[in-house]
């Protein structure tokens, strides 16, 4: 049995939260994510964390390979990137711009952190 945290939810608890909602948050597949990965739309956009790979499309590549491990081997960095990812996925879609965003940087970005809009 896992021992509770100062809100009462146990380790085990919050690891399955944690997953299901980096499920629910990374709509791409591991194969869809690779590929988008690699354009120059998916490269254009985002912060750049120093050495020309925006932070995004670090956390992308990263994505790519927490969606191919088993969830047993995950470890406590692995679920601290998911819940970042999560936080981003839904901090970014309430800044959705009006219009058709098809073509936009917004969407990109959101892409690059395996949330494609239009799914």
């Amino acid at each position: 049995m896992s021992a509770k945290n100062d809100t009462g939810e146990t380790g085990d608890t919050r690891r399955r939260d944690t997953v299901d909602a980096f499920g629910e948050a990374v709509n791409m597949t591991p194969a869809a994510l690779k590929k988008w990965l690699a354009t120059d739309d998916s490269k254009s956009v985002g912060q750049s964390d120093g050495d020309g790979e925006s932070v995004g499309h670090a956390s992308g590549r990263r994505i790519v390979a927490l969606l191919e491990k088993k969830k047993a081997d995950l470890t406590d960095d692995d679920l601290a990137h998911m819940r970042k990812v999560v936080g981003y996925v839904h901090r970014h879609l309430k800044q959705r711009p009006a219009g058709d965003v098809t073509d936009t940087r917004w969407r990109y970005s959101l892409m690059n952190w395996g949330h494609d809009p239009q799914k």
